[in-house]
């Protein structure tokens, strides 16, 4: 059809907000036709293409010629991910057959978009469990992204629970939960916004999660029970009870049993019911001379590995059998602890002072007179018991104590009782002196204890060997600072070293041994612990590795080699060339490259030149040697490639910047010149010198033990030959014979010149499209040869050449061979020089004619088979 102007308001351009729905208008254009389109348009306004290809938009009719172009909701235009801009070509044709197609450019335009949860965020309610005891600490890392891939503000609410929320998103605990005392559940908001204000929310469920990490307790308050002899089987002494606080909510399942040797009384395992299981009788042994029973009861919330608790009672057996009392004074010694209690038992004198006459209305004696030095720390029960007792508490590390280890103490026993010879000595009263000697043994009864429960330092990675980090402090109630020793008991080695961290013995101070690596590592955790020979208590020591910027770039290949021809075009990635680059402590897209050394006149860049781990080299602007801006053929560039790309201009300043390398090596390759050798007439004979160095001697050798071969080889086939020629010829002696075969021989010349001659060099020549060797110094070219590589080393040669040519009125042709080098070159040029053309009328010399088919023949045989000049 006829292309004529029929879209009105066409071509145009026009934009669209990301994310509009199906049926939004876009653009709105006529459709004008001329008048001879009675029927009016005959095919109505299309996208018949778009660049890139996309079906988000379509044409709807507004009526009459009016139409507009409205998105089509698939796909959802996105910025993000979908091209920016869309060229639409709309075509349209009348009834008259006359079209039109024009262009209606959109671009998207971005719009701001709620951030967005990812990971199992996205798709459910997060619930966290976290056991009772954890301390404080990372729980869970929130993941979420911006449309716009702007950066994040994530906050934590309510603000009255233990938990933080870091810039980065990672939730944090901030106490060491108790499932016995706090919350069994925590609801936490998490909300992330962006710069614009637009924001998501969240939920988290923390669950605490209860551990079996409490001991049970006895509810039992009573401790001493009193009981008579001679009990009966079964007979109940008590009933001992206890709780375990992590069944607080639900009955315990508690296990009772006594740890103590005892074969009077048994426990319940399930009830705690104390029970008499053997005839007690206070007047065998021992209860004869101890009619106090201590019992050890035990209760455990899991028998044999789970929490337990002991309470020790004393059941008192009382006496209903009298004895005559028999008294024996003697001298007593104690050893008594230092800090005994008060009220602690000591000796019972009642035990050592017998009565024969047991019944209780005739063995009545008393104790009286206790006195001796420090005697107020000690009192007897009763007149009547003889139970020596602790009434103070002597402390051997206070100051006020007066020093004295052993205390001699005098008890006076009198027997009152009625004797049953009472009419013989009716006012007879014995009396008698018993000496106790009591020591107060010193007793290590304080544990060292730690300043704090525990210890965390901050060292930089880069902190040298040896330094100090910190110290830990103990101390000690029953000694000086200076009896505490210090070590490391777990934790303080890592996979290559066995110990990272020494502590002082003496001081507590805390120092690294080996270099410590964030990348590896970033937190030590290991035990300390202070000891005074006899007890000893640990810390825990925590040391964060804080992160430096102490590792450079490392790139592949950090050296390479490189050829180019001189006319490669600007823009170009020579030779596809990369780099590729790592740093373990910095982020890929903190990488900037730039050439340092060696980019004269600017040649190259490197492409991106910031903000990724790849970066490819490009040529920035073309050489020019012909007028001599540019003389350097070979180009050593040293490229730096930094991790300061993502800091700013004052951080630059401060940060620790490190400084990867790489040394590239390029040689730039000059254009190749071809020259062909035409001869008007003649045969040009191409020679080539042999060129090789003195070092060698076996090429000459070589070449004549081949040729040696050669011409025997050559002999044979004559041999071979000759019978069978003559079964071909004529007779002998006829007339007028005429050769089978004709042989044309030409002679070449071989001249060989001394020549140290590297071809470093290689290109490929515009003409013949063959690949050709080349000197960068000199100049020197050859062919070459399609399985032979570039020359790395200077190459020795000797090379022969021939021309032959045969045709009619010509024989042979043959070069001379014994002139100098100059000589060699006149002749070569006077033969290049054309031959004068006949002049009109002159007619051509007989063979003429055919020397020219000659001359026409070998040039195009030239153009293919000579040498470069």
């Amino acid at each position: 059809g006829r292309r004529t102007q029929l879209l009105k308001g066409l071509p145009a351009t026009s934009t669209v907000e990301e994310n509009s729905a199906a049926g939004v208008s876009v653009y709105d254009f006529n459709v004008t036709v001329s008048p001879l389109a009675s029927e009016g348009i005959a095919s109505l306004p299309t996208i018949v293409n778009s660049n890139p290809l996309t079906e988000a938009f379509d044409i709807e009719s507004k009526g009459g010629l009016e139409y507009r172009v409205v998105t089509t909701g698939n796909p959802v235009l996105d910025y993000e991910t979908m091209p920016k801009s869309f060229d639409l070509q709309i075509f349209v044709e009348d009834t008259t057959g006359r079209t039109d197609l024009n262009i209606l450019t959109i671009r998207v335009t971005d719009k701001n978009e709620h951030p967005v949860f990812r990971g199992n965020m996205a798709i459910q309610t997060v619930t966290i469990h976290v056991l009772e005891g954890t301390l404080p600490g990372r729980i869970y890392q929130v993941d979420a992204a911006d449309p716009e891939n702007a950066k994040l503000k994530y906050s934590l609410l309510p603000a009255t629970v233990p938990f933080l929320i870091g810039e980065s998103g990672t939730i944090f605990s901030t106490k060491e939960f108790d499932y016995e005392k706090d919350p069994h559940c925590y609801f936490l908001n998490i909300t992330v916004t962006d710069p614009n204000g637009l924001n998501s929310t969240k939920t988290v469920n923390v669950n605490i999660i209860n551990i079996n990490d409490e001991s049970p307790y006895f509810t039992t308050k009573e401790r001493i029970y009193r009981i008579p002899e001679e009990q009966s089987l079964g007979t109940i002494v008590a009933n001992i009870t206890a709780k375990d606080p992590d069944d607080e909510d639900s009955s315990s399942r508690l296990f009772y049993s006594i740890q103590s040797s005892d074969r009077y009384f048994s426990i319940n395992p399930a009830t705690g019911v104390l029970q008499v299981t053997r005839r007690i009788d206070r007047d065998a042994l021992p209860l004869r001379l101890h009619p106090n029973i201590s019992l050890i009861v035990r209760v455990e919330d899991s028998p044999g590995r789970g929490h337990a608790s002991e309470m020790e009672i004393t059941i008192i057996i009382d006496d209903i059998n009298d004895n005559p009392p028999e008294c024996n004074p003697s001298a007593f010694r104690k050893e008594v602890n230092e800090n005994t209690t008060p009220g602690t038992f000591l000796v019972d004198l009642r035990n050592y002072c017998k009565d024969i006459d047991v019944d209780p209305s005739n063995n009545q004696f008393s104790f009286t007179g206790l006195s001796g030095f420090g005697s107020n720390n000690f009192a007897l029960e009763s007149t009547v018991s003889g139970r020596l007792v602790m009434t103070g508490t002597i402390d051997l590390e206070n100051p006020a104590n007066p020093g004295v280890e052993v205390y001699t103490l005098t008890v006076g026993v009198q027997d009152i009782a009625h004797p049953n010879y009472s009419s013989k000595y009716p006012f007879y009263i014995s009396f008698d002196i018993i000496y106790i000697y009591i020591r107060i043994k010193p007793v290590n009864e304080f544990f060292p204890i730690f300043r704090n429960l525990s210890y965390a330092f901050s060292v930089s990675e880069v902190t040298k060997v040896g330094s100090s980090i910190g110290s830990v402090h103990a101390i000690d109630k029953d000694w000086s600072p200076t009896a505490i020793t210090y070590s490391i008991v777990a934790g303080a080695g890592t996979r290559d070293y066995t110990n990272i961290f020494w502590i002082s013995p003496s001081k507590g101070d805390v120092r690294i041994l080996a270099r410590l690596d964030y990348e590896t590592t970033q937190k030590h955790i290991f035990t300390v612990q202070a000891s005074d020979q006899e007890k000893s208590t640990t810390a825990s020591v925590t040391v964060n590795v804080l992160e430096v910027n102490d590792e450079e770039p490392v790139c592949s290949p950090n050296f390479y080699s490189l050829q180019i021809p001189v006319s490669l075009a600007v823009g170009t990635n020579i030779n596809g060339f990369r780099i590729e680059c790592k740093d373990r402590d910095s982020d890929p897209r903190s990488f900037r490259y730039f050439i340092n050394e060696g980019n004269e006149n600017s040649h190259f860049i490197f492409s991106p030149s910031a903000g990724s781990n790849t970066s490819r080299l490009i040529l920035a602007s073309r050489f020019d040697y012909e007028s001599g801006v540019d003389t350097n053929w070979i180009y050593s560039l040293r490229v730096y490639i930094t991790d300061d790309n993502l800091l700013s201009a004052r951080d630059k300043s401060t940060h620790l910047i490190k400084t990867g390398t790489v040394t590239l090596s390029i040689r730039v390759i000059p254009n190749p010149t071809t020259a062909t050798t035409t001869t008007p007439g003649f045969t040009v004979v191409t020679k080539r010198e042999n060129l090789y160095s003195a070092s060698a001697w076996y090429v000459p050798f070589v070449i004549t033990l081949g040729s040696l071969l050669l011409l025997g080889l050559l002999g044979c086939l004559g041999l071979l030959l000759l019978p069978w020629l003559r079964t071909r010829c004529p007779p002998a002696g006829k007339a007028h014979r005429t050769p089978l075969f004709h042989f044309t021989l030409c002679v070449s010349s071989q001249t060989m010149t001394k020549l140290n001659t590297v071809f470093d060099g290689e290109a490929r020549d515009p003409v013949s499209g063959r690949m050709y060797e080349f000197n960068t110094r000199s100049g020197a070219r050859r062919w070459k040869k399609s399985n032979e590589p570039l020359q790395p080393v200077p190459a020795m040669q000797v090379t022969s050449s021939a021309t032959e040519s045969s045709g009619q009125g010509t024989d042979r042709a043959e070069a001379p061979s014994k002139k100098e080098p100059s000589e060699k070159r006149k002749d070569l040029t006077a033969a290049a020089k054309p031959a004068a053309k006949p002049s009109a009328g002159q007619s051509e010399a007989p063979g003429q004619a055919g020397l020219r088919l000659q001359k026409k023949k070998e040039e195009s045989e030239n153009r293919g088979l000579s040498s470069p000049a």
